[in-house]
């Protein structure tokens, strides 16, 4: 027997996440800014390194992936240079066993990016310690960070250089937010690069 969900629920999850959405024009400052921030970074030939854990990671996967290769399938453009931390396993595993896991993200940053490049982190609580550790590399090294955050923003609130905090305690919704934001970022800055050609 097909058990059924009440309807009210799935009424209820469409309110909490048409409520956040309403919410998010009040974050278009900080939303500007990373537009600006990617665009610079592609027009001067710098690269762009996102990382995140658990879903958090298959954001990171999923926007690079736009990045390296489109957004839109009506759109040809150059790849943009974009380097997911967290995407080779073999790599985490080893930095995890004979390191820490807390420097899995660290570890790989400190070999490849320059002043100029760009750290975009990923993290519903924002307090995941290898997210931390490699925030604070990346303040250290003077390479600016921009983190995707929820809840209140947790302890790299104050590590980062730009946090887009979604306004909801609820994990699920946090995160597809955090897709819809890095979605409309992709766009406008493709937009940005396309223009200038």
């Amino acid at each position: 027997m097909i058990k059924k969900i009440k309807f009210s629920e799935l009424n209820k999850s469409i309110y909490q996440s048409q409520k956040i959405l309403n919410e998010l024009p009040s974050l278009y400052k900080e939303i500007n800014q990373i537009i600006n921030i990617l665009y610079k970074t592609i027009q001067n030939n710098n690269k762009i390194y996102i990382c995140g854990n658990g879903g958090s990671a298959s954001d990171a996967e999923h926007f690079s992936t736009e990045f390296l290769v489109r957004l839109r399938p009506k759109i040809n453009r150059k790849s943009f240079p974009i380097i997911n931390l967290g995407m080779n396993l073999s790599y985490l595993t080893a930095c995890g066993n004979d390191y820490s896991f807390e420097d899995i993200f660290l570890r790989s940053l400190s070999s490849m990016a320059n002043k100029n490049d760009i750290l975009w982190v990923i993290s519903t609580s924002g307090n995941s310690k290898n997210i931390l550790k490699v925030l604070k590399y990346a303040k250290s090294k003077k390479i600016k960070s921009i983190a995707f955050l929820g809840i209140n923003g947790g302890k790299a609130k104050k590590l980062a250089d730009i946090n887009l905090i979604a306004p909801s305690q609820n994990t699920a919704r946090i995160q597809e937010i955090q897709k819809f934001l890095g979605h409309f970022i992709l766009e406008q800055t493709e937009n940005l690069l396309l223009k200038k050609k």
